[in-house]
C-alpha cells in the first residue's frame, strides 16, 4: 500500500536519535570536582571561571565522526563582554561523505561486552563455536540474554560515578550535615567516592526519644542500595556505646538492634555517630555496605545532641591507603611516612601513616597534644596529628625530683617526643605509593647539645628537651596549577645536662616539640630577557584624570 511505502521513506529520511550526548562530553575535563583551564565545556567551571578563560581549548565537541548525521557541541568565548561570557551553540554536522553510518542501531555495540570465561561445562560449546577457521559474528546468533550481557538500559543504577548520588530504595543514602546553621539536615545524599564526614546538631527530647526517627538505627540501614539486578543490604558492623562521662565500650556482637527507649529519666540507645564504609568494584558497582555506629545515653536536661557522620569508599581486593593529595600536598591533609623494615626494597604499607613526632597503635604518627595538666608523663596518650602546611608547637612541663634516675626519664621523655617508632621516610606527594621508591625523601636526624641546667656535684645525664621538625617543600610541575612536594625533612633533638638534685630539691624544666613548614621554590623566571627601552616624553596629562 502507498501509505506504507510513504512510511517507510520517511523512516529513511529521519536520522535517528542520538546514542551520545555531545553535549555532556567533555575531552579537556581531567579534573576531578575542579574546573580545568580554557575548557569550556567543564561542567566543574562557573560564570567567574569563563570570565578569566583566554580561548576555549577543545572548541568542538562531536561523537562519532563516522555518522552521517549527529549533533555537535560548539564553545566559544564572548570577548566583547564584559565580563566575558562562554557561548554555547548546539549544531546539526552533516557527514559530506557517501560511506557513512546511518544509525547505531545495535546496542550490544554501544558498550564493552563481557567476554564468556570458559570453564568445564561451557568449554565444548565454545569450542564448537570459535575454534574453527571462521565464525560467525551476526548480532541475532549472540546470547542476548545472558545476565553478564545486560544492555546499559537493563542496569542503569548498577554502575555509579564520581559524586553521583548513592541511590536507595526510596531516595539516596542519607549524610546529615550542617547547611546554613549548624542544626542537622537529612537532606545532604552520600556522593560516590566523595569522602566526607560531617558534625551537627539535633533538637531532641528524652519523653519522645523513642519517635526521633534521626535517633535509631533503623532510620540509616533500613533502605537498600541499588545496585545492578540486586539490591545490597546495609549491614551493621559494629556497635559502640557510649556513658554519659563519655566512656566508649565496644560491644562484642552487632546481631541485635539496639532501639532508643526511655528509662529512669534517660534516652538510651540514641545514635551519636554513624561510620559508613562501601565496597565497590573497580566499574563503578556497590557489591557491600556497612554501618558502625555509635550509640549513647542522653539526660532528661539536654535539649540537644551532637551527631557525626562519615563515608568512605574502598575498591574491593585492594587495601586502603589515605592519600593527602594528587598529586601534590593538599593544605590541612596529613603529611605521609613510613618504615623501611629490613628485607624490603620500599617502605612498607602496613606502617603508611601521617607525619608526626609520635606513634599510637594504628601506626598514625602525631604530634605531642598539650594537656589541661601540662603533665608531660602523663601526656603520653595525647597526640595530634600533623597537618601540611600548618606550622605546630606544642609542649608540657616535666617536674624533676631527687627520686627519679636519669636514664629512664631520658627515655621516657623521648617517647614523649619522638613516639617509640619514630618514621624514616616520608613520602613526597600526597599519593606516593610504596613501590615508587624515588617518590620518598628520607627524614635526616640531628642531635644537638645545650649547656648545664643544674650546677651540684652529683653525676650528670643528658635529656631531651625538645624535638623540632623542618619540612621543606615546593612548588612544582605548571604555573597554573602547581603541586606541593616535599623535598626535604629534617628532625633535630635537643638535649641538656641534668644532675642529680639535693634531696627534697625539685625543679621544673619545660618539654617542648614544633612543625615548621618552609617554602623553598625558587622564583619563576620570565619567558623575556627584558623589557625594551623607550625613550620618549609622555604628555603632561597623559594619565588624566589619575596622578
Amino acid at each position: 500500500p502507498s501509505n506504507t511505502r510513504d512510511a517507510a521513506q520517511a523512516r529513511v529520511r529521519s536520522a535517528p536519535s542520538p546514542a551520545t550526548d555531545v553535549a555532556r562530553l567533555c575531552v579537556c575535563d581531567l579534573l576531578v570536582a575542579q574546573c580545568d583551564t580554557n575548557c569550556c565545556c567543564d561542567p566543574d567551571c562557573s560564570a567567574e571561571d569563563f570570565a578569566l578563560f583566554t580561548a576555549c581549548s577543545v572548541p568542538v565537541v562531536t561523537g562519532d565522526s563516522q555518522l552521517c548525521s549527529q549533533k555537535a557541541a560548539v564553545y566559544s568565548l564572548d570577548v566583547e563582554a564584559n565580563p566575558p561570557e562562554r557561548i554555547f551553540k548546539l549544531i546539526d554536522q552533516v557527514n559530506p561523505s557517501i560511506f557513512c553510518i546511518h544509525a547505531t542501531n545495535y546496542k550490544q555495540a554501544l558498550y564493552l561486552k563481557s567476554p564468556e570465561i570458559p570453564t568445564a561445562e561451557n568449554f565444548d560449546q565454545l569450542l564448537d563455536k570459535f575454534g574453527g577457521a571462521t565464525f560467525s559474528a551476526e548480532p541475532d546468533s549472540w546470547n542476548l540474554d545472558t545476565d553478564a550481557q545486560n544492555p546499559p538500559e537493563a542496569n542503569e543504577t548498577s554502575r555509579y560515578e564520581y559524586g553521583v548520588p548513592v541511590q536507595t530504595e526510596d531516595a539516596f543514602l542519607r549524610l546529615p550535615s550542617p547547611v546554613v546553621s549548624s542544626w542537622c539536615s537529612d537532606a545532604n545524599p552520600a556522593g560516590f567516592l566523595v569522602n566526607q564526614a560531617t558534625k551537627c546538631i539535633r533538637s531532641v527530647s528524652v519523653e519522645k526519644c523513642d519517635s526521633i526517627q534521626a535517633l535509631s538505627m533503623l532510620f540509616y540501614i533500613n533502605s537498600s542500595i541499588l545496585a545492578s539486578v540486586f539490591q545490597v543490604n546495609i549491614t551493621v558492623q559494629s556497635i559502640v556505646v557510649q556513658s554519659l562521662n563519655g566512656m566508649r565500650t565496644l560491644l562484642s556482637s552487632s546481631d541485635v538492634l539496639r532501639l532508643p527507649m526511655v528509662l529512669d529519666d534517660l534516652c538510651i540507645n540514641a545514635v551519636l555517630g554513624v561510620n559508613y564504609h562501601i565496597t565497590h568494584t573497580d566499574t563503578g558497582e556497590i557489591i557491600e555496605a556497612a554501618a558502625a555506629f555509635v550509640l549513647g545515653a542522653i539526660s532528661k536536661e539536654a535539649l540537644s545532641i551532637e551527631q557525626s557522620f562519615e563515608i568512605s569508599f574502598t575498591q574491593e581486593n585492594t587495601q586502603p591507603v589515605p592519600l593527602s593529595g594528587n598529586p601534590g600536598y593538599v593544605v590541612g591533609l596529613p603529611v605521609r611516612a613510613g618504615f623501611q623494615p629490613q628485607g624490603y626494597p620500599f617502605p612498607a604499607a602496613f606502617l603508611f601513616a601521617s607525619l608526626a613526632l609520635s606513634s599510637n597503635k594504628h601506626s598514625q604518627l602525631t604530634i605531642l597534644h598539650s594537656t589541661s595538666t601540662q603533665d608531660c608523663l602523663a601526656a603520653q596518650g595525647a597526640r595530634a596529628p600533623v597537618l601540611f602546611g600548618y606550622n605546630m608547637i606544642s609542649g608540657c612541663k616535666l617536674r624533676i625530683t631527687a627520686a627519679m634516675k636519669c636514664q629512664p626519664l631520658a627515655q621516657t621523655l623521648l617517647d614523649v617526643l619522638k613516639g617509640q617508632s619514630f618514621p624514616e621516610f616520608v613520602a613526597s606527594f600526597g599519593n606516593s605509593q610504596v613501590q615508587d621508591v624515588l617518590d620518598w625523601v628520607p627524614i635526616t636526624q640531628l642531635l644537638i647539645s645545650e649547656q648545664m641546667i643544674f650546677h651540684t656535684l652529683q653525676s650528670s645525664c643528658q635529656i631531651p628537651v625538645s624535638l623540632g621538625i623542618e619540612v621543606k617543600w615546593t612548588k612544582y610541575g605548571s604555573l597554573v596549577n602547581p603541586q606541593a612536594r616535599i623535598v626535604n625533612v629534617t628532625a633535630t633533638i635537643t638535649t641538656t645536662t641534668l644532675k642529680q638534685l639535693p634531696p627534697g630539691r625539685e625543679r621544673i624544666i619545660p618539654i617542648t616539640s614544633s612543625v615548621v613548614f618552609t617554602d623553598i621554590s625558587s622564583p619563576a623566571e620570565p619567558s623575556y630577557k627584558a623589557w625594551p627601552t623607550i625613550n620618549i616624553k609622555l604628555p603632561f596629562d597623559f594619565f588624566y584624570p589619575f596622578v
